[in-house]
């Protein structure tokens, strides 16, 4: 799932689904449900992320158990596992969300035998596991967590396959045909690469990867930091930052988001997200939003509602329209730091409500003007 958490590879881990990947589940999802998940977090803690805006499990490092079981039940979690041992008994268990290949298999692997890397794994066999497992259980789908290579396309981690992303494509039979939800993950607060670090715009630009190599067909999830991961990282990311790319995932198309706890500076700590109380805090206000906006955020986009223009050409302004129970909405994010007033042209409404932050603007001959700076997310109901 990144560098720092090689050793958990074998165990395997955003966020979108959509209606297609939904209906193949037995337990069909609500439109007013949005995945938000942990990875590979420990049951007993369900409900501490439950009371923080957690609706799903990724990843269980000892597998299902009847002790996990029983908490997700107790809770109402939501969960995604490997379909082998206790799992595989009770694939009938409405909670399991969907089955999981093993992590990153478009990185280089790690031999411990060896002590060396091995190549990528062959997206063949991903495919034939991703049918094995459909063959298990036709009713769920299967999901295939990717590596930082979908967003950093040069990124050297996939050893002899760096900058071959015809290995990802459908029409290539690549990784994304052997699934049906897919992720990944970048980090770039903890980024030590010059051309990645703190430039959050690459979450967006996996979930484009991810959406274009499927053909526009298969859910895209991704996976947001929240901690000191590496440690050569400088800092970690702010609240502010961490709300920034989630909103950029989402406006961006992603379906589902989730959030790497772990931290591995100074001491490995796996759940570090829930000690974190300034972190915890802000994940939670976002989670509780996105909750909220659910409905919205799961309609289909909107064409021709609105258009923006950014009065910096260095900070431009993305946005998302959605149009719920005849209610407009534009949510929107800048791409870049910096400072920038964005005018918004939309084709109805008198006001808008800034969603979260009490206050409203007015709309004059078709037309508000709203300031951003450094990545900020603005989210609007149009009255």
């Amino acid at each position: 799932m990144k560098t720092s958490i090689v050793f958990f590879m074998s165990c395997f881990l955003f966020l979108g689904i959509s209606l297609s990947a939904q209906n193949t589940a037995k337990n069909v999802v609500d439109q007013g449900y949005f995945p938000i998940a942990v990875w590979l977090q420990e049951p007993s803690l369900a409900q501490q992320y439950k009371d923080n805006g957690i609706n799903m499990f990724v990843g269980l490092f000892r597998g299902l158990t009847q002790e996990s079981l029983d908490i997700f039940r107790a809770t109402g979690m939501k969960f995604v596992c490997s379909p082998d041992g206790f799992a595989r008994q009770h694939k009938d268990e409405p909670l399991i969300y969907a089955w999981m290949h093993g992590d990153e298999p478009d990185n280089a692997q790690w031999n411990r035998q060896k002590q060396t890397y091995d190549p990528c794994v062959d997206p063949g066999k991903i495919i034939a596991d991703y049918e094995k497992m459909k063959a298990f259980d036709p009713t769920r789908p299967v999901y295939l967590n990717l590596g930082r290579g979908v967003a950093v396309t040069n990124w050297g981690g996939r050893g002899e396959c760096t900058g071959k992303t015809d290995m990802y494509k459908v029409s290539n039979d690549g990784y994304l045909k052997g699934c049906d939800i897919a992720s990944f993950d970048v980090y770039p607060v903890n980024s030590t690469e010059k051309e990645v670090k703190n430039s959050l715009w690459y979450v967006a630009e996996g979930i484009n990867n991810l959406e274009k190599w499927s053909n526009y067909a298969k859910p895209a999830w991704c996976w947001i930091e929240t901690t000191l991961i590496d440690k050569n990282a400088e800092r970690k990311p702010t609240p502010a930052e961490v709300k920034s790319q989630v909103w950029m995932a989402i406006i961006h198309g992603a379906g589902g988001i989730g959030y790497f706890c772990h931290s591995f500076h100074p001491n490995t700590v796996a759940n570090a997200l829930l000690r974190d109380e300034e972190m915890i805090a802000g994940v939670k206000a976002i989670n509780q939003q996105v909750t909220q906006l659910a409905r919205v955020i799961n309609t289909p986009n909107t064409s021709g509602f609105a258009m923006v223009s950014s009065s910096n050409p260095a900070v431009p302004i993305d946005i998302m329209t959605k149009n719920d129970d005849g209610v407009n909405y534009l949510f929107s994010v800048a791409m870049r730091p910096g400072k920038s007033t964005a005018e918004f042209r939309v084709s109805a409404g008198e006001e808008v409500e800034v969603l979260g932050e009490n206050r409203t603007i007015q709309i004059k001959n078709g037309i508000f003007t709203d300031t951003f700076s450094d990545y900020d997310v603005h989210l609007y109901k149009v009255k």
